[in-house]
């Protein structure tokens, strides 16, 4: 049964960074400019070399945000132990019923958290995600990436494995492609469609409640340090108990950084979900 949005909520939007004091600055100033006003932004900047929340761009996008009435909280939590644990942290920090996790390279168009705020009501699922665009991949057409399985009625779980066929859902996401699809089908934000996923990068609605009762990002002790997929793993628990779905069209563009990850990650949706053994 589909619900009525709530027009109370408020959404704490859960930023992890890391020696990006530029691109900190591009996504907070579009987090400034969305149409939905009640935002709470918890920062979590796990730099070594320079405190970001001390350069002049950032600082000037917070005072912006602090003039629009928009709390910001700005952490620096240190050690780093994986993205896993500095995700747990963010979590432990919440205390909207809606928290959106929101990469520190990623830049939203204006009514996105707005459209992601409505799908999650409308639908009551575990999360609702809108997938990044790679615009340098434009003249890249990858047909055979393009598939697209629409959600007809109200989101239902499902288990997606990595051995499923299933999991091949994420390479819509891959690139350009979702760009691809929604100018395609000649898709307006104004008429948002919801469909099936993997997983979704980037940019992610939850439901708080939902996400830590399918465990949140306590497996974070798990892992080595070095990993990646933490937020796949993540989604996908949360998916298998209550549903999960992404929107197109998307609204959301990476800056297509260097990733300031440690190399060689572990996988950790396939370590801890497919049962591939974790290097020592």
């Amino acid at each position: 049964m589909l619900s009525e949005p709530m027009q109370s909520d408020t959404i704490d939007v859960l930023v992890p960074t890391c020696e990006r004091p530029a691109a900190l600055a591009m996504t907070l100033t579009a987090l400034a400019a969305q149409t939905f006003a009640q935002l709470r932004i918890v920062i979590s900047d796990q730099s070594e070399r320079l405190n970001p929340f001390d350069t002049g761009e950032v600082r000037a996008v917070l005072r912006l945000l602090s003039a629009q009435g928009r709390p910001v909280d700005t952490l620096r939590h240190l050690p780093r132990r994986g993205m896993a644990e500095q995700r747990a942290f963010l979590l432990s920090r919440a205390e909207a019923p809606l928290v959106l996790f929101l990469d520190d390279d990623v830049l939203l168009e204006p009514d996105l958290v707005e459209r992601l705020h409505r799908s999650i009501r409308l639908l009551g699922c575990g999360f609702v995600g809108s997938a990044v665009h790679g615009l340098s991949y434009l003249s890249d057409i990858r047909p055979e990436q393009e598939t697209i399985e629409f959600w007809s009625g109200p989101v239902a779980p499902e288990r997606v494995t990595a051995h499923g066929a299933a999991w091949s859902r994420h390479h819509l996401h891959r690139a350009a492609n979702l760009f691809h699809v929604q100018a395609r089908l000649g898709l307006q934000r104004d008429a948002t469609r919801h469909y099936r996923v993997a997983w979704v990068g980037g940019c992610v609605l939850f439901d708080t409640g939902k996400l830590r009762a399918a465990g949140g990002f306590a497996f974070w002790r798990e892992l080595p340090k070095a990993h990646g997929g933490e937020d796949a793993l993540a989604q996908l628990r949360v998916m298998e108990r209550y549903g999960g779905c992404a929107i197109i069209p998307s609204g959301a563009y990476h800056m297509e950084l260097p990733t300031t990850m440690p190399a060689p990650p572990v996988n950790a949706a396939k370590v801890l979900l497919g049962g591939m053994p974790i290097p020592g």
